[in-house]
């Protein structure tokens, strides 16, 4: 079995970054995994010292096979420096696992990323192999995997054919999206805004890569790979992220397995759906961490500037 690179990205809590390796390093195959940490630049005076504390932090790593420390001269931004380490990764690799520095792994993660990367890589509807789960209800109604159409961004994988499917320009993926019976579907049946985080992108509102791939995944009918109980607990959730505020409503209890059994039928799970729809649905309905409330108050304010947005869009993807 080829064991995948793995691209770490960094910012600015070296605390966080600790825990993160700490994690990683407790897996069987952190020993023979070459590990590179993509450490993107400061934004100014204010947090060079938090920039450097985290190089500080990755230069002194041990437990991986090999290290590779990436010094960004210049602040790309997460979605920028996401897109370009894994790209780089991918295609010198073929395949590569991806993690951020608020990211705490169970000690079968890199198990589980591996064998399912080294079992699908010919699959060409399988896109992605996704480490965190959401707490869905009853997670006991699925199977130890499933596929699903909804892709997560934190702990996941893929492979050089797959990732070079991504379409960067998301007016193009807003024209491929003009039927309301696709926009739904896109956003979960209508449980989460994903549409609307895509019109924000393409109106320079948001910068973030994970919904344009999601969009790309959508628009190749593409299938990511879950574990039923979560590899990943995202630690980051506390207020101190560029992305997220604080929240426990992603919260999950990491799972201790170490095998797991795999899909025979490349297909997504209409059970696995449900109970993520639902869990979707709930998340926006009640509202429970700040950035949902903030998102929908601004989603009003450009509701009207969308249709303008994927007009213009068509005539230029025409």
């Amino acid at each position: 079995m080829a064991i995948a690179p793995i691209a770490l990205f960094a910012y600015n809590r070296p605390a966080h970054l600790k825990r993160t390796l700490s994690a990683l390093q407790a897996n069987t195959l952190a020993r023979e995994s070459t590990l590179y940490v993509f450490s993107d630049g400061p934004k100014g005076s204010h947090d060079a010292d938090a920039v450097r504390a985290v190089r500080e932090v990755a230069g002194c790593a041990e437990g991986f096979s090999k290290i590779v420390v990436q010094e960004r001269e210049k602040n790309l931004g997460l979605a920028q420096s996401v897109i370009s380490g894994v790209t780089e990764l991918a295609n010198k690799h073929g395949r590569v696992i991806v993690l951020e520095d608020d990211l705490v792994v169970a000690p079968g993660f890199l198990s589980f990323m591996n064998q399912a990367l080294e079992r699908y890589h010919a699959e060409p509807r399988v896109m992605q192999i996704s480490g965190y789960m959401f707490p869905v209800k009853d997670p006991s109604r699925l199977n130890s995997t499933f596929f699903s159409r909804i892709p997560t961004s934190w702990g996941w994988a893929t492979w050089n054919q797959t990732w070079n499917r991504l379409e960067r320009d998301s007016s193009k993926l807003l024209a491929g999206l003009v039927d309301e019976t696709q926009r739904t579907a896109f956003n979960v049946d209508g449980a989460y805004p994903y549409f609307e985080h895509l019109a924000l992108q393409a109106e320079g509102k948001l910068d973030v890569w994970g919904v344009r791939w999601y969009a790309s995944m959508f628009a190749a009918n593409g299938l990511c790979l879950y574990p039923s109980r979560s590899l990943v607990q995202n630690i980051g959730i506390d207020g101190s992220g560029v992305h997220c505020s604080s929240s426990q409503y992603f919260n999950v209890m990491l799972s201790t397995l170490e095998s797991w059994d795999y899909p025979e039928a490349v297909t997504e799970s209409a059970m696995a759906r449900e109970l993520i729809r639902s869990f979707l649905a709930g998340l926006r309905s009640e509202q429970k961490i700040s950035t949902i409330v903030e998102l929908t108050s601004r989603l009003r304010m450009v509701a009207s500037r969308i249709k303008r947005t994927i007009s213009a869009a068509v005539q230029r993807a025409g």
